[in-house]
């Protein structure tokens, strides 16, 4: 099979990639036929109902399982090359921090596990807890956090090493809805300053449409892309955006697919 050739412009190209998990009696197909591509800078969000392959499609980014069939290039590399080259940071559901550890401990440790000079982790994470608004808290312990000051920290160690590519499972899911409408405000503001490349993945429509440059809209299982729709909503964002009336023929545009993809 010939290798997917970089795509000008491109940091991640997915081909016709595939993904069937074995099952008791049988098989499920999860992920099926997606096509993809995202330029750097792009804030990119997975939408589709429970079970679609969301997840699934954002682990195969990350190297976390491996696909039944397709390809997967970023920057040219595959998967795993990008992970060894420390290409990505992933910020999972729960924050997943270290409750025996400070705040700036838990940001050290991807700079730790990577063998960073020692003298300049406290720096870095230091850095990396300023740009979340948590700089005052480096000292605390998880459990004496909020859960979104929590996620934040965990924002802040995965850019931590100064990765391209950032993959967010739906980070702010279990977030009250006034908290999780500031955590879009302050990723936003940390996605403008850093310049990243961001794929999110999220249930939430409203969520899709304001943080999003474009919006991967995905079918009921077997998970294919139904469509890609585009946020041409300005920025900087803010709390009036919601209440435009072109993020709510975004939001339609993105509704009907979703029902079109369940169908």
């Amino acid at each position: 099979m010939t290798a997917l050739a970089p795509a000008a412009g491109s940091i991640v190209q997915v081909h016709n990639l595939g993904m069937v998990f074995p099952v008791p009696g049988g098989e499920t197909v999860a992920l099926q036929g997606a096509n993809l591509s995202i330029a750097p800078g792009e804030f990119i969000s997975l939408i589709g109902p429970s079970g679609c392959g969301k997840t699934t499609l954002l682990r195969l980014l990350a190297d976390l399982v491996q696909p039944t069939c397709g390809e997967i290039r970023i920057n040219g590399k595959t998967p795993g090359q990008a992970r060894s080259e420390r290409a990505y940071g992933f910020v999972f559901q729960a924050p997943a921090l270290m409750e025996w550890r400070s705040v700036l401990a838990n940001v050290t440790l991807p700079l730790e596990v990577m063998n960073f000079p020692r003298e300049g982790r406290a720096e870095r994470a230091r850095a990396m807890l300023r740009l979340v608004g948590l700089e005052r808290f480096e000292r605390h312990y998880p459990w004496q956090l909020s859960g979104g000051m929590q996620q934040r920290v965990s924002i802040a160690r995965a850019l931590a090493f100064d990765p391209a590519l950032l993959f967010m499972d739906e980070p702010f899911g279990a977030l009250d809805e006034i908290t999780r409408e500031h955590l879009n405000l302050e990723l936003l503001r940390v996605w403008r300053e850093t310049g990243k490349t961001v794929v999110f993945v999220t249930h939430s429509i409203s969520e899709a449409v304001f943080l999003s440059t474009r919006v991967v809209v995905m079918t009921a299982r077997p998970g294919k892309i139904e469509g890609i729709v585009d946020v041409d909503l300005p920025q900087p964002r803010d709390a009036g955006t919601r209440d435009s009336p072109r993020f709510f023929e975004i939001a339609t545009r993105i509704r009907e697919l979703l029902r079109r993809g369940h169908a």
